[in-house]
């Protein structure tokens, strides 16, 4: 792949990818501060955050929690299988790196469904040659296929720790969320996990602004509130300090948010649970 010069707005990593049309994925990885963006994301993703206070925040707020709670489950949980969906790309800090910093031998699979994202996402981990990690084009609304397309390099007889960051608000109904953790889990072994988080319904500014993104996006995000989010770890036995505001997941010691930074994202919520 030809790397990415961040000073070249058009540098193309591969004919294959469409670097005409902003991706979501691309805004995202230009919020994190990653490089695999190009021009017409960056504008994208400027305007997007200009509109929407508090968006970029909430962004770098999750991606914070993924860290602690994938860190968590290599480190003290002895996970050594991830399967992340709807992962987007794989920058910087992304579910791989931290589990294999923690456990060398941990094996990843991502699974994203827009073709272009996983197109580039392969591309990404073939030049960083990263060993025991897959890309899947598959879809969180369909369960079972994503299960077995990762059986293929996890073994689903033993311990996997399911990974969905800010996924679930996208799928149009509660019930069928609810359907899709479910079937998700219901395969895995005991000492399986869930690590969720999603945007509740708590914050009005944020109410405001999610409504008004819904009428033009292409795909909704359903924000709920923080019993239905709670409600996805049915089941599973919770990883203290619970189903709570993620900033507060597990807070490091030396933890890089104000009070006032971790006020401003109280509506993101979720945890881990472990499958008895």
């Amino acid at each position: 792949m030809t790397k990415h010069d961040p000073a070249n707005a058009q540098s193309d990593p591969t004919t294959a990818v469409d670097i005409t049309r902003p991706s979501q994925a691309r805004c995202w990885n230009n919020w994190l501060g990653g490089m695999h963006n190009f021009s017409g994301d960056r504008a994208l993703a400027n305007r997007l955050a200009a509109e929407n206070p508090g968006l970029v925040e909430r962004v770098r707020t999750t991606r914070h929690f993924l860290t602690r709670g994938v860190r968590y489950l290599a480190r003290e949980a002895g996970i050594r299988q991830f399967l992340d969906i709807g992962s987007g790309l794989p920058v910087a800090g992304n579910t791989h790196e931290i589990a294999q910093q923690a456990a060398p031998d941990a094996r990843v699979v991502y699974a994203d469904n827009d073709p272009q994202v996983v197109l580039y996402a392969r591309e990404i981990l073939a030049a960083a040659e990263a060993e025991g990690v897959a890309y899947l084009d598959a879809s969180l609304l369909e369960p079972k296929t994503v299960l077995d397309a990762a059986s293929e390099t996890l073994d689903l007889s033993q311990p996997v720790a399911i990974v969905l960051s800010g996924i679930l608000g996208h799928v149009p109904t509660y019930e069928q969320a609810r359907s899709i953790v479910e079937d998700l889990m219901a395969p895995l072994p005991t000492g399986s996990h869930l690590l969720s988080h999603d945007i509740s319904d708590v914050d009005s500014h944020w109410r405001a602004i999610q409504t008004r993104h819904n009428k033009t996006a292409p795909l909704a995000y359903n924000l709920r509130s923080p019993e239905q989010i709670a409600g996805f770890f049915e089941g599973l036995e919770l990883v203290d300090p619970g189903i709570v505001p993620v900033a507060e997941w597990r807070r490091d010691a030396d933890s890089r948010y104000s009070r006032d930074w971790a006020d401003s994202v109280a509506d993101l919520v979720g945890g881990i649970g472990r499958k008895p």
